[in-house]
């Protein structure tokens, strides 16, 4: 699959280009002469930042809009976003929904305190902590999930952050540099604790119980069939008696 590249990014504060396999469209601006690309290439080759507004890339049917809120922000964590939307996302999607959409927009905000967060088809990312933490690029893994997930009717939260980070743990591309890993058992932990400790709940799941244990509750949680009982369908067990299990012989 090809990606975009930091050589195809050439634009100001206020102009929208799209992309598409490091193309620019004519449907967009006028085509340039091969030299004027090569200077504009050259110029922003030079620059470590990522200049102030929205870029729009596509891939072998998937778009990403990528819009820069914050001045300063780093071009090659922008790279690396783009690049592990169009190398991630679309191992997701084939995994967890088909249906799900081909079309995502991530947001760097400079105004956010938190880490990142999703709504519908739109990822905001903390301009300040990728910043102060610029390994930490799998919150794109994620927060991406939760686009694929777009659960409805009461899901319960542990179970739906428990999956993201499982699926940040199984795909990430960058988790032992940023210093990310799934938690040691401990005895004050509980599977309602969500994120880590639900994911390598359902790591040893997958591992010692049943191998699809993830894409089911997937499934379940999607067509709105999820139940408490749900755990003892496909385990035979209840998810109290698995997590007593879990705590007795914890090793992955």
């Amino acid at each position: 699959m090809r990606h975009p590249n930091p050589l195809c990014i050439a634009l100001s504060a206020v102009s929208l280009f799209v992309f598409s396999a490091c193309s620019k469209s004519s449907l967009t601006e006028p085509q340039e002469s091969a030299q004027s690309a090569l200077s504009s290439a050259k110029q922003v080759t030079a620059a470590s930042t990522t200049p102030v507004g929205t870029v729009i890339y596509t891939s072998n049917g998937y778009k990403l809009t990528f819009t820069n809120n914050a001045g300063g922000f780093d071009d090659a964590t922008r790279q690396k976003f783009v690049d592990m939307y169009f190398s991630i996302y679309p191992t997701l999607l084939n995994r967890f929904y088909t249906g799900a959409t081909k079309q995502v927009t991530f947001v760097i905000d400079p105004n956010y305190n938190g880490v990142a967060y999703t709504s519908g088809t739109t990822v905001t990312y903390s301009a300040a902590w990728m910043a102060n933490h610029p390994q930490d690029v799998d919150v794109l893994t994620h927060e991406v999930m939760h686009v694929v997930q777009a659960y409805t009717g009461g899901t319960p939260g542990w179970l739906t952050e428990g999956i993201a980070d499982y699926v940040r743990y199984k795909y990430g591309v960058n988790n032992g540099p940023a210093g990310w890993s799934l938690p040691a058992w401990s005895s004050s932990q509980s599977y309602t604790d969500a994120y880590r400790v639900t994911a390598r709940f359902l790591v040893w799941l997958e591992r010692h119980v049943r191998a699809t244990i993830v894409d089911d509750l997937n499934t379940a949680l999607r067509n709105k069939t999820y139940s408490g009982n749900t755990w003892n369908q496909l385990t035979g067990k209840s998810v109290d008696q698995l997590w007593t299990d879990y705590s007795n012989n914890p090793a992955l």
